[in-house]
C-alpha cells in the first residue's frame, strides 16, 4: 500500500470529484414541465420551458395533455395500492424486471471485482488495475455514445445490439478460460489481451444498452399517478440486486470458475428476449401518452383495457346511481 495504507483512502476519496460534480450540476438543471404544473401555479411558466424544450411555439395539445395527466395524478392518495392494480400491470413488472436484469448483466461483478478477475488469469497486481482502468473508460464513452444515438436508432435496437455484444464475448471468455485456463494455472499473454479486449466488448456492450437504457427506460414508462412509487421500487430492487450480486460472487466463482462467465450469458440472452418480446419502443412517445404503447402491444394490452374497462363500468355505476 501506499504512504503506510493510505492508498485506499486517497481511491475513495476520489469519488467525490464527480460527486462534487453531479451535485454542482443539479444546482443548473431547470425545472420540468410536469414539475412545474405539479408545484407552480404559473402555467404560462410552464408552458413556456415546454416550448423551449421542442423549439416551437405550438405545443397547446402537448401541454393540455401535461396537465390532464398532473390532474389525473392528485387524485391518486395512496399510490402503493395504485400500482398493483390490473391496468398498472406493465409498469410495476417493469419497475422490478428492468432493474433486475440489470445487475444480472454481471456489470457489477466486473466493476467490483474486475482486479480479481485479471489476477486469476495470472495477470500481476499493476496490470490488473490498468486493466480495470481501460474497461472504465470504454465504460464511460459507450455510455455517452448510447445517449447520443438512442433517440435516432430507438431503446428497443440499442437493447438488441447491446444484448449481443454482452452475450458473444462472455460465452468467449468462458470458453478460453475453460480451455487455457482450467481449475488452476495461468492464461498466456497473448489470451489475457484475449480476454481483456472480449471485456471491453461486454462493457461496450453494457454501456451502450443496460447501462444506460436501464435507467432512462424507466424514467419514461411511468405514468404521474405512480410515477413516485414506481421508481422507488425501481431504485430499491436495482439496490437489493447489487447487494446480493456483490455478497454472492466470490462463492459463485470458487464454485462456478470459468462458467461464471456463461451464468451470466444465459442471463443475458433471457433478458435480451424478454426486451424483445414484452418492451415496447419508447421513441418519440410523450410520457404523457405513454400508455398508448401498453394498449397496442399484443400482450399487454389484455391488462390495460381490462383496467381501463373495469374502470369505465365503475363510473357508469356511479353516473347511473346520480341519475
Amino acid at each position: 500500500m501506499r504512504d503506510g495504507g493510505r492508498g485506499w483512502r486517497i481511491s475513495l476519496a476520489m469519488a467525490a470529484l464527480p460527486a462534487s460534480i453531479l451535485t454542482v450540476g443539479g444546482l443548473f438543471l431547470p425545472e420540468t414541465p410536469n414539475s412545474l404544473i405539479q408545484h407552480d401555479s404559473d402555467q404560462e411558466k410552464a408552458k413556456g420551458m415546454l416550448q423551449k424544450i421542442r423549439g416551437v411555439d405550438d405545443v397547446q395539445a402537448e401541454f393540455d395533455d401535461l396537465i390532464a395527466a398532473s390532474n389525473a395524478s392528485k387524485t391518486i392518495k395512496h399510490p402503493f395500492k395504485k400500482i398493483i392494480d390490473r391496468k398498472y400491470r406493465p409498469q410495476l413488472v417493469m419497475s422490478i424486471a428492468i432493474p433486475f436484469f440489470q445487475q444480472l448483466t454481471g456489470i457489477n461483478v466486473i466493476a467490483f471485482y474486475a482486479p480479481i478477475l485479471f489476477r486469476t488469469t495470472g495477470s500481476g497486481a499493476s496490470a490488473s488495475l490498468l486493466s480495470s482502468v481501460i474497461i472504465g473508460i470504454v465504460g464511460l464513452i459507450m455510455i455517452l455514445v448510447s445517449l447520443l444515438v438512442v433517440d435516432k436508432v430507438g431503446r428497443r435496437a440499442l437493447f438488441h445490439i447491446g444484448g449481443i455484444l454482452m452475450f458473444v464475448p462472455q460465452s468467449m471468455i468462458e470458453g478460453i478460460m475453460a480451455a487455457k485456463l482450467g481449475d488452476r494455472g495461468e492464461l498466456s499473454h497473448r489470451y489475457s489481451i484475449s480476454v481483456l479486449i472480449l471485456i471491453c466488448v461486454y462493457i461496450a456492450g453494457f454501456g451502450l444498452s443496460w447501462g444506460s437504457l436501464g435507467w432512462l427506460v424507466t424514467s419514461e414508462i411511468f405514468p404521474l399517478e405512480i410515477r413516485s412509487v414506481a421508481q422507488s421500487i425501481n431504485v430499491a430492487t436495482g439496490f437489493l440486486f447489487t447487494f446480493i450480486v456483490a455478497q454472492t460472487f466470490l462463492a459463485m466463482l470458487c464454485h462456478f470458475k470459468s462458467a461464471i462467465f456463461f451464468f451470466f450469458a444465459a442471463w443475458v440472452a433471457l433478458m435480451t428476449g424478454f426486451v424483445y418480446i414484452l418492451l415496447p419502443e419508447t421513441k418519440d412517445v410523450p410520457i404523457e401518452t405513454m400508455y398508448k404503447i401498453w394498449r397496442e402491444h399484443w400482450f399487454w394490452k389484455r391488462f390495460v383495457d381490462y383496467g381501463d374497462e373495469q374502470e369505465g363500468n365503475k363510473k357508469g355505476l356511479f353516473f347511473s346511481f346520480v341519475v
